[in-house]
């Protein structure tokens, strides 16, 4: 069944993507210094009553960063462990430094439409209560555009935001459909059944092009990686090889 760009689907870890873009326009503006740290701690407050939870490092998929509690630890630091191992509680810490509100703000000047950020990851409340964070796959090639463009940040900083994203641990889905060696910038997201990847794909000798696959109703990862990679492949074959 084919699913159209402007389809909103659970945005899972790739709304870390808008997280990180908000980050950068912080330290650009001002609000928050370049080297600036936070005392890690894992004690967060839903978005539906204010009431406390926490994250369970055995649920993350970064089991370090639980380490640093804490300690005063730089927020470059932290997004990077958010993008590069999809961080929970990496992310969760850069959200309460920002503002939800204010990060949705900033992808619609960039572009998206029916993005929305709403909140931190794991607040069970909220996602009893179906307040979640959205995309769709045309708002991911939006930002991914926009990054590539040089509309989140000046150059040194979008070298740094597309450093990030290609250091990217998670390879299974849009890289492994390509030719190896791809340069890839992306982010991969997941939650049950629900498996995404989204970046910028740069093929030797031409322009980059943004990419996004979002995936729901599929139980196994395996299956969702192979649909994923397929699909990649595919879109390479066409614009690339012209077949």
């Amino acid at each position: 069944m084919a699913i159209r760009g402007d389809t909103v689907f659970h945005a899972a870890s790739t709304m870390k993507v808008p997280v990180l873009f908000a980050l950068y326009r912080a330290f650009a503006s001002g609000a928050l210094a370049p080297d600036a740290t936070l005392r890690l701690e894992n004690r967060f407050a839903s978005i539906v009553d204010g009431s406390p939870y926490a994250l369970d490092a055995t649920e993350d998929s970064d089991s370090l960063v639980y380490s640093w509690i804490g300690r005063d630890v730089p927020l470059r630091e932290l997004a990077r462990r958010m993008i590069t191992h999809s961080s929970n509680l990496a992310t969760n810490a850069v959200i309460g430094r920002l503002d939800a509100e204010r990060i949705t703000a900033l992808t619609r000047e960039l572009g998206t439409t029916r993005l929305l950020v709403r909140r931190g990851v794991e607040d069970d409340k909220a996602y009893a209560a179906g307040l979640n964070n959205t995309t769709t796959a045309n708002d991911l090639v939006a930002l991914f555009v926009a990054l590539e463009r040089g509309e989140v940040g000046d150059a040194a900083a979008t070298r740094e935001m597309l450093g990030i994203l290609e250091a990217q641990a998670f390879n299974n889905e849009i890289p492994a459909g390509l030719p190896a060696g791809t340069r890839v910038a992306h982010k991969t997201g997941s939650i049950t059944a629900t498996w995404h990847d989204a970046g910028l794909v740069y093929p030797p000798g031409r322009k980059p092009y943004a990419i996004a696959i979002l995936t729901r109703n599929i139980p196994q990862e395996a299956v969702a990686n192979r649909l994923m990679a397929d699909c990649s492949r595919i879109i390479w074959r066409w614009l690339v090889e012209g077949r």
